[in-house]
């Protein structure tokens, strides 16, 4: 096991609740060919806080749980700014966690 899983699920846990807190969770999933796209983000078919909620978690903790490697980079902080450009004070606790997780996944670089 990688030694950063654990400070990864926390953080994944801490996106979690912002997306929570801010009314950026969604109860039903999309569908699923809005799950399918293939561009980065899924920004064809999701909102960048879809994109966190059913793509990016659900990813991560499958990493998490099944010991995979992790990934060699992340750059969720730049889209996130991008996406929340016009929101900049609501989404700060969310920016604040996605930079947290880049920074544990570029720091094993």
């Amino acid at each position: 096991m990688d030694d950063r899983f654990p400070a990864i699920a926390e953080q994944l846990l801490l996106i979690e609740g912002e997306l929570r807190q801010q009314g950026w969770w969604d109860e039903a999933s999309p569908n699923a060919e809005a799950l399918s796209s293939v561009e980065p983000f899924s920004v064809d078919t999701l909102d960048f806080h879809q994109w966190l909620q059913w793509i990016f978690l659900v990813r991560m903790k499958q990493i998490l749980e099944q010991d995979l490697p992790l990934p060699n980079a992340s750059g969720i902080l730049e889209m996130a700014e991008m996406a929340y450009a016009d929101q900049s004070q609501k989404s700060l606790g969310l920016r604040t966690a996605l930079k947290k997780f880049d920074q544990l996944i570029t720091d094993a670089r």
